[in-house]
């Protein structure tokens, strides 16, 4: 496969921020963006479009992080 040029990696990016502003004010409603989910797919690598998805994913858990604070989970106890 070709590495997309210019005006293809830019539609793929248009695509992407399209996608990811219906999903934020959608609040991360896959159902409610759907048409911009199938057209981001279209315009996009596969391989981008997995990379994207993950970084979406890193974005949004650091954004929470930063906003509501690390708290860790709770894990076996230790007897003493």
């Amino acid at each position: 496969m070709a590495a997309p040029n210019s005006a293809e990696r830019k539609a793929c990016w248009d695509a992407r921020d399209i996608l990811w502003k219906c999903l934020d004010d959608n609040n991360d409603k896959v159902e409610s963006c759907q048409n911009f989910q199938s057209q981001f797919e279209a315009n996009c690598p596969a391989q981008w479009v997995k990379y994207f998805t993950k970084r979406r994913h890193f974005l949004k858990y650091k954004e929470k992080i930063q906003t509501e604070g690390f708290s860790p989970a709770e894990g076996p106890r230790e007897n003493s």
